[in-house]
């Protein structure tokens, strides 16, 4: 038993450390060869994830095939700092998405989206000027609205109102439902005199690198992606939480063993 929990807990910190190196290699990468805003937020988070994992595996290794109780007890500190943070994540990522969903509209098969029918701490993220221009160049680099212009090319305006289009695709592809502007294509609308209801209505353009970017349908389709992404998110992290507090287990027995066999 004594061998067996020393052993286990050094393979399982084995493949942790074979791990790290891919998800170290692709954070420096994306920081040498970012080309977009979007990118080059992505490689910090992804390199200390990748040096943390590193250091916490060699850790983990050394102590128990080396029977080092110092680096088994500080593995055993990181371990449980992991699963704290991982524990408090799960529940603030389904306390922030417990609120908003699309608005079904009639005679429709896409939704639309309001930012107010999110939870008050999405909504401020989405707000600040500063995150949203980062999140804007975001969505004008990816293909969001370029698959959409492709793919309902060529459909009239009754095939169009029947679509399903996607969170993004409905906010930020198009003008809303409230303006009644007449459609020539899915990127292109003719506008009706004003005044509108819906601010976003005086938002709108027909330029690709405008369209419903800045307006905040854009930003609720923003939010219920971030609410659909977070909630799977979050389930994946209870199996990720499961499985961490097994191997925090094993890591507690092989600290046992070796004060045991230290005195």
């Amino acid at each position: 038993m004594v061998q067996c929990s020393n052993n286990l807990l050094g393979i399982l910190n084995f493949f942790t450390f074979l791990l790290s190196i891919p998800i170290l290699s692709a954070g420096i990468w994306l920081g040498k060869n970012a080309a977009t805003e979007c990118e080059r937020f992505l490689d910090k988070p992804i390199v200390v994830l990748g040096v943390f994992l590193m250091f916490v595996s060699i850790a983990g290794l050394v102590g128990a095939c080396c029977r080092v109780s110092c680096l088994l007890w500080l593995y055993l500190f990181a371990m449980f700092l992991l699963i704290l943070l991982g524990f408090c994540f799960t529940i603030f990522a389904f306390a922030v998405t417990n609120r908003g969903a699309g608005e079904v509209i009639s005679d429709r098969g896409y939704k639309e989206y309001r930012v107010g029918d999110y939870s008050n701490w999405l909504q401020k993220r989405v707000n600040n000027a500063k995150n949203w221009e980062r999140i804007r160049s975001c969505l004008m680099y990816s293909d969001v609205c370029s698959t959409y212009r492709t793919r309902y090319s060529t459909i009239n305006v009754e095939e169009f109102y029947k679509s399903h289009l996607s969170a993004l695709q409905s906010g930020c592809c198009k003008p809303s439902n409230d303006c009644n502007f007449t459609y020539v294509n899915p990127t292109t609308w003719t506008k009706t005199p004003g005044p509108y209801t819906n601010e976003d209505c005086n938002v709108w353009d027909n330029k690709p690198a405008t369209l419903c970017y800045d307006c905040q349908a854009c930003k609720a389709g923003l939010l219920d992606n971030i609410k659909t992404s977070w909630k799977k998110v979050a389930q994946i992290n209870i199996v990720f939480l499961i499985f961490l507090i097994i191997v925090y287990s094993v890591g507690c027995c092989a600290f046992r063993n070796n004060r045991k066999r230290s005195w």
